[in-house]
């Protein structure tokens, strides 16, 4: 974005609190509650200063029993009220699943439509900083999986508001996942793109809307969070040897905007999709079989999946990098597709 008077630079951790407190001004039935979302801020900054501004009855540190606190939350946005929930990471999922699925995401089907679950879990997601295997998952897919909730994952801060506030003003459940990559956090690896101009009013972006990152003709690279980062960082670079990539940020999960991605495909007849997320069962597979549920004979080329083999992520610093798709795995991707 163009700086102006009406938007500062902002981290995406940042941006996602822009968010939040546009919403919490906005409708005082929006709660915030999880583990160290208070005086600590959120580890990864994602509820910095909402406890000075909100007070301890709107923004709530929570026991460590995720089960407890989340089932809290389904009940609130049950009884009327539109509370966001953070789960810390989204590795702890195993032991709070039954309240997130047999519960928050069935409770409005099993109802007929007529109990509403507006509520947002939050989860930090991805790997890259040795945080071994049970902190550095993405899980996306596992969640995409499940009917019942929406899912998104942003990449960068305008989405970043935009999405927060899509989600909260949503009648069901979202899970909104952010990639500790892409929070600008300064302890962390540092991502250009991390900070940006945001419009200082209140937005949305539509949930189940992809957004071109870069237009090209040669290939397409579709993608999402902190994956969209390394594939428009490949993408400048194989611009010099005249291969010219189209990077599709998916923004959502679910809805999936497959009408985007046969869109891209249409144009460049070639398909790389990058994943931080596990290879088998998972996004790549579901985005291969949109275009081929349309038309294979869209695709020129066979297509090329860049994901995490199905192994947990390692600790040590080398594995884990072998095993993550970053830049020279989808480079390579890239140049076979569009050689082919």
């Amino acid at each position: 974005m163009t700086a102006t008077a009406d938007t500062h630079r902002l981290t995406t951790a940042k941006a996602m609190v822009d968010g939040i407190t546009a919403e919490m001004d906005r409708d005082e039935s929006v709660i915030y509650l999880g583990e160290d979302v208070g005086a600590y801020g959120g580890i990864f900054g994602s509820s910095t200063g909402l406890l000075d501004r909100f007070g301890a009855t709107r923004v709530i540190d929570t026991p460590i029993s995720e089960t407890a606190f989340i089932g809290l939350g389904i009940g609130a946005a049950v009884e009327g009220m539109r509370p966001i929930v953070e789960l810390m990471f989204v590795d702890f999922f195993g032991v709070c699943m039954d309240q997130i699925y047999n519960h928050m995401a069935k409770i409005s089907y099993e109802s007929g439509g007529n109990v509403k679950v507006p509520m947002v879990l939050t989860t930090a997601v991805g790997g890259g900083y040795s945080d071994g295997a049970q902190h550095s998952q993405c899980l996306w897919g596992t969640f995409a999986h499940l009917p019942g909730m929406k899912v998104v994952a942003p990449s960068n801060p305008y989405d970043a508001k935009g999405l927060m506030a899509s989600a909260i003003r949503d009648d069901g459940p979202v899970v909104y996942m952010f990639h500790k990559g892409v929070m600008g956090l300064v302890w962390m690896a540092k991502n250009q793109r991390a900070i940006d101009e945001v419009p200082d009013e209140p937005y949305t972006v539509p949930i189940g809307q992809a957004r071109v990152a870069r237009t090209g003709s040669s290939v397409t690279v579709v993608t999402v969070s902190l994956s969209v980062h390394h594939a428009l960082d490949v993408a400048e670079k194989l611009a010099g040897d005249g291969i010219d990539v189209e990077v599709l940020d998916l923004r959502s999960l679910v809805p999936l905007d497959r009408a985007a991605i046969v869109a891209s495909v249409r144009k460049t007849g070639r398909l790389v999709v990058v994943d931080e997320d596990y290879l088998s069962y998972g996004l790549s597979g579901e985005v291969v079989a949109s275009v081929t549920d349309v038309d294979p004979s869209l695709l020129r080329a066979p297509v090329a999946r860049v994901a995490v083999p199905d192994v947990p992520i390692p600790y040590a610093h080398a594995l884990e990098y072998a095993v993550l798709p970053r830049h020279d795995r989808i480079e390579a991707a890239i140049r076979a597709v569009a050689a082919a």
